[in-house]
């Protein structure tokens, strides 16, 4: 058998062998969430990662939950000091998890759509229905205002909220660290 005729006769074997592991495999379904357990201290770092999440169903009665720590954000109870901790948090998990991507990055939206799922594993580290989002899908403090995010490196954040006067660069600013 000539070189050319067994090296044809190997690539269309392969190419068969493809085709053939391509076409019998199963439709894509959702990932088999992992969930934190119970034992779990909510500030854990264990607590803080999301759980990876299928991809959001229109016609799903309740969006897919995030992060036990991001339930704090915003609460009635908490303070703006708490808020930017743990958003803090919520970089960490995100960066623990990407850690080649570091924190995400873009706008208040583009980086708010990270945390909320649209990220390469599709985790959700706050649920898209959180108190904290308003209807551009942008992250705002407790009075409403969407927060400035400030990437100070492939792993820090800078979040700034403009306090309770809604304005920045005024004294009653708070931000992170």
């Amino acid at each position: 058998m000539s070189p050319r005729l067994r090296l044809a006769l190997i690539a269309a074997v392969f190419l068969g062998l493809a085709a053939w592991l391509f076409l019998r495999r199963p439709a894509p379904g959702p990932p088999a969430a992992s969930t934190v357990p119970p034992s779990v201290p909510v500030g854990s770092a264990a607590a803080t990662i999301g759980t990876p999440q299928p991809a959001a169903d229109p016609l799903a009665a309740s969006p897919p939950a995030g992060s036990a720590i991001a339930e704090a954000l915003n609460a009635p109870a908490g303070t703006i000091r708490r808020d930017l901790e743990i958003l803090d948090e919520l970089f960490g998990a995100f960066h623990t998890n990407f850690p080649r991507l570091g924190n995400p990055v873009g706008e208040n939206a583009e980086i708010t759509a990270a945390l909320t799922g649209e990220n390469p594993a599709r985790f959700v580290f706050l649920s898209p229905r959180h108190r904290a989002l308003n209807a551009r899908g942008e992250l705002c403090d407790r009075w409403g205002t969407p927060f400035r995010f400030h990437q100070l490196s492939g792993t820090q954040m800078e979040v700034r909220s403009a306090g309770p006067d809604r304005k920045f660069a005024t004294p009653d600013d708070a931000v992170f660290p």
